[in-house]
């Protein structure tokens, strides 16, 4: 009986669900997941900037990877693609933007734009048909647009079924919709901010909290920091109604372009 036993778990555990994150899967699974109806892949974007004294410098890298687990998770039929954590940050000599602040690491637009055209036509060449594109910083919001616009041109022209979506509701969900939702409560938009302030940090610690450096949260922000904004309020109860926003949003969008197909 125990040997029966030791089989039926064992049976159990290769019954689990498989993970959504295309790097866990082995290349047998992910087949059987696209065969199966997971005909929608995200590419998460994030960026290896600086963001102020509190918070890492993975920041976006993180945030966009547990972001595409929640979205793909609602939507049923998704898988996450690797992080994208190279993005344009500025230039590099002399340093403008965020290299000017250690840690930072910029790429050009045209490095990025066709480092997200290659990943796009490596996934609908294994068979994914929706590729959305899901951008956590601003810089590259247009960049993601031509891609997203070129492909589209060029596969309509083919007559094949994939699709490239620049998803823009995701990035305004978090830049717009919940500092909208944080001023509804009273807080006001120097302190809300737009780089690692209140609404950046809160985000950040309903995500993971080992992005934030609690010492260096109780501070008050200095110019020149990269800080944009006032964080020492930050909690990750305050964020929590803004990562529901993000995936809520982007999960409608996503499943309204696929409809409108």
């Amino acid at each position: 009986m125990a040997g029966w036993l030791v089989l039926a778990v064992q049976g159990f555990a290769h019954a689990a669900p498989a993970s959504v994150y295309l790097e866990e899967l082995t290349t047998t699974e992910l087949q059987a997941r696209i065969a199966g109806g997971a005909t929608t892949a995200l590419v998460p974007i994030g960026g290896t900037e600086q963001s102020g004294p509190h918070l890492v410098l993975g920041k976006h890298n993180v945030r966009a990877h547990l972001l595409a687990r929640r979205i793909a998770t609602q939507l049923g039929n998704a898988i996450v693609a690797p992080v994208l954590p190279y993005v344009p940050e500025g230039a590099i000599t002399p340093p403008q933007a965020h290299m000017r602040y250690s840690g930072t690491i910029s790429i050009t637009d045209a490095t990025f734009e066709a480092l997200l055209e290659q990943i796009a036509r490596s996934l609908r060449q294994h068979g994914f048909r929706e590729i959305v594109f899901l951008g956590d910083h601003g810089g590259y919001q247009q960049s993601m647009q031509r891609v997203a616009a070129h492909l589209n041109q060029e596969w309509a022209r083919q007559g094949g079924p994939a699709r490239a979506l620049a998803l823009r509701a995701y990035y305004d969900a978090a830049q717009k919709d919940y500092p909208a939702m944080l001023k509804a409560q009273g807080y006001g938009a120097a302190e809300i901010g737009e780089h690692a302030g209140l609404a950046d940090t809160s985000l950040s610690l309903a995500l993971d909290p080992a992005l934030v450096r609690q010492d260096a949260l109780g501070r008050e922000p200095r110019p020149g920091s990269g800080v944009s904004g006032d964080p020492r309020r930050a909690t990750a109860a305050l964020g929590r109604p803004g990562v529901e926003r993000i995936v809520d949003v982007s999960v409608k969008v996503i499943r309204d372009a696929a409809a409108a197909r």
